[in-house]
């Protein structure tokens, strides 16, 4: 029945499912033959479930049709799929069984939707780069030099390529919009309240005052609101209107400064909204940054500890070990070691060190009595904005093998983590041959590095996010949607991957 499916949208693979137009046994068939196709380039989906999923689709007809009947989904590694394997990019993990379905898995499967298997993870979901002694390196879906970002990683790259029409990741420090950005796709991070973890394996389960949110991943914005509609349903779920809507924004990036083809995107994102009948306002930028600083020593106040239990002895890969050694330095030493960073001329490392690590008793009450005062600071302006237009990176996608340098170029997602507000990331356009330079020289090795992330990137996709400072359940995220709607690259939403074919 019908033809090639699997550049359908959500809504009409669901649609052609429900009227019998479209057999979904071809559909997931199809996924499952392009992630085949594409592993070689991608190196994406690393646990597949062909033969589970193609007879879950020949079941569909014998059940009432679902909101996401027959949508082939993959799902990040970190979800358990009963059957499969949580590695988390850890080889002492790889027998680890996973027995029961994830709640976001059981979620898809109630609403039709058919998972075909799992997406690759950075180790231990500990950087933005999708690399690990178990399952390999994850590739850009259009530079085989550069990353598809992470933690999210290999299903952004699935997304990308056109393998799946839907994916789901999750995020505690950008790790879905992050991958969206980098790889000109759609992501959507709900508020907790909206969708919850999804049961996702928790790598920091000690961690005080902050969690991971499940969130989508898509080609363009119809694709993820239709998602998000299929899985949390309601009759506030669907894009509110630009028109009226009240935006904030800003353009700078916190402590790494930001390539010059994200400060044009965050521009030319405002104008469409401003075209498109939304009032723009400037806001102070320094709030985003102090938010970032304190939600990365939130993240880093047991100095690593969870993490390394994971590893249980084994020897983590040398970009985690780097950072779980900086994450460890007490905090007797920390001043030391900055001053030490200073002098040899790593000052972002040096002011990085001071604002994180070890934290216990009055220490850590400082952090959550800041966090409380941003939350007072973004409480005023929700009185007088919806919503806030800003970068979702410093930086393109990154080059192999720089993430844990480059780690503060996700600065900008960390507001929405830091107060759980829903956000998304949508591709605005794509860095020009003239923006391939152009930052202010250094001799900074994180500089450095983004100096290099720069060179060569004419092509590749940037994206703007939106965080909605409403923070009703479904409204929220129609704001989300509504906004990224106007602001997407014209015509589509999302960056064509050579690998689609």
């Amino acid at each position: 029945m019908g033809g090639p499916h699997h550049r359908g949208s959500v809504a009409g693979i669901v649609a052609g499912v429900a009227r019998g137009a479209v057999d979904p046994v071809d559909v997931v068939t199809e996924a499952v033959d392009r992630c085949r196709r594409s592993h070689a380039a991608l190196n994406a989906l690393v646990q597949s479930r062909a033969d589970a999923a193609i007879a879950e689709a020949s079941r569909l007809a014998d059940t009432p049709p679902g909101p996401l009947a027959g949508l082939p989904v993959s799902v990040k590694e970190c979800f358990a799929v009963r059957g499969m394997v949580t590695t988390l990019g850890i080889r002492g993990r790889a027998s680890a069984l996973d027995r029961d379905d994830a709640g976001i898995v059981t979620r898809l499967q109630a609403a039709g939707a058919i998972v075909i298997g799992k997406g690759n993870v950075p180790q231990a979901l500990y950087l933005h780069e999708t690399d690990n002694p178990v399952w390999g390196r994850t590739f850009h879906p259009t530079d085989a030099g550069r990353g598809p970002g992470g933690s999210s990683g290999g299903d952004a790259a699935l997304v990308a390529a056109g393998c799946v029409p839907l994916a789901i990741g999750n995020d505690l420090a950008g790790s879905i919009r992050q991958p969206a950005h980098a790889c000109g796709i759609v992501g959507l991070l709900p508020r907790a309240e909206t969708l919850g973890g999804g049961g996702a394996f928790e790598t920091m389960p000690r961690l005080v005052g902050q969690r991971s949110r499940a969130g989508l991943l898509a080609r363009t914005v119809d694709d993820a609101e239709a998602g998000f509609r299929g899985l949390c349903g309601g009759p506030a779920v669907g894009a509110t209107p630009v028109h009226g809507l009240r935006v904030g924004w800003w353009d700078d990036t916190g402590p790494l400064t930001p390539s010059p083809a994200v400060r044009r995107a965050v521009a030319v994102a405002v104008e469409r909204l401003a075209a498109a009948g939304a009032t723009v306002t400037r806001l102070d930028p320094e709030v985003a940054a102090e938010a970032a600083w304190l939600h990365l020593g939130i993240l880093s106040a047991d100095g690593g500890a969870d993490i390394r239990r994971l590893f249980a002895g084994e020897r983590p890969i040398d970009p985690v070990r780097r950072i779980l050694a900086l994450a460890g330095i007490p905090g007797w030493a920390r001043g030391l070691v900055a001053g030490a960073c200073v002098w040899g001329g790593r000052a972002l490392e040096a002011r990085a060190l001071r604002r994180t690590g070890p934290r216990h008793g009055a220490a850590l009450s400082g952090l959550f009595s800041g966090r409380a005062a941003i939350d007072a600071i973004v409480a005023r302006w929700a009185a007088a904005h919806d919503c806030i237009v800003c970068p979702v990176s410093a930086l393109p996608a990154l080059r192999h093998g720089s993430a844990s340098r480059l780690l503060l170029a996700a600065s900008p997602c960390l507001l929405a983590n830091l107060l759980d507000l829903a956000a998304g990331a949508v591709p605005v356009t794509t860095v020009r041959d003239d923006e391939e330079s152009g930052r202010p020289r250094s001799n900074d090795p994180v500089e450095v590095a983004a100096i290099e992330t720069d060179r060569g990137s004419a092509g590749l996709p940037v994206a703007a996010q939106v965080i909605a400072l409403d923070r009703r359940p479904g409204i929220a995220e129609s704001i989300v949607l509504g906004a990224m709607r106007a602001m997407a690259m014209a015509g589509r939403g999302g960056v064509t991957s050579p690998i689609a074919g």
